[in-house]
């Protein structure tokens, strides 16, 4: 009898652990499945270009999952999974004089980009859906969709801007204080 209790006790702490790890997973837990690197970068450039630096360490992790050397079948490159055509575009807006494609494998000149980039287009949309979706798609698909009165087109490009906005959660929950706050 007493292994019998044994035995629904331990199932019982089982069932309960289970809920609770499919509930709400503990800031620990988060941030062993999403780490933070080049964590000075993120902050420092996300308070320059005035965005939520646990939207930024999102789109990072989405994009390169913190990879300095990812490259996609696309051609994007880094941390932010920039197009050369895209980065060397903001190297001239931004008072760069000599872009070479290398430096998008640089974790500080990607992620200053990105950051630009993804500034502008929440500058441009007014919306962080939006300005996610034209990160993910392209701003000549995103311009097309709102003139034609349609939402996000692309299925991938739904999923894409979901996932961001659940993994800016899951950073602003794991890393709160650390990353710092949002901007007002």
């Amino acid at each position: 009898m007493r292994r019998v209790v044994a035995l629904v006790a331990v199932l019982g702490a089982a069932a309960a652990g289970f809920a609770y790890v499919n509930s709400a997973k503990p800031p620990w837990y988060e941030r062993l499945r999403y780490p933070l690197a080049y964590e000075q970068i993120v902050r420092g450039h996300a308070r320059h270009y005035r965005l939520d630096p646990a939207l930024l360490a999102a789109v990072i992790y989405q994009e390169s999952k913190f990879r300095s050397s990812a490259r996609s079948h696309s051609g994007a490159i880094g941390l932010m999974q920039l197009q050369p055509s895209t980065a060397e575009g903001i190297a001239i807006r931004t008072g760069g004089t000599r872009f070479r494609l290398d430096d998008l494998y640089e974790p500080e000149i990607n992620v200053r980009y990105g950051a630009w980039y993804l500034r502008h287009l929440l500058d441009k949309y007014g919306d962080e859906r939006t300005a996610l979706a034209a990160y993910n798609a392209g701003q000549d698909n995103v311009d097309r969709w709102l003139r034609e009165g349609r939402g996000i087109e692309f299925a991938e490009t739904r999923a894409y801007v979901d996932r961001v906005e659940k993994l800016k959660a899951i950073y602003r929950d794991a890393y709160g204080p650390r990353l710092g706050p949002a901007p007002t």
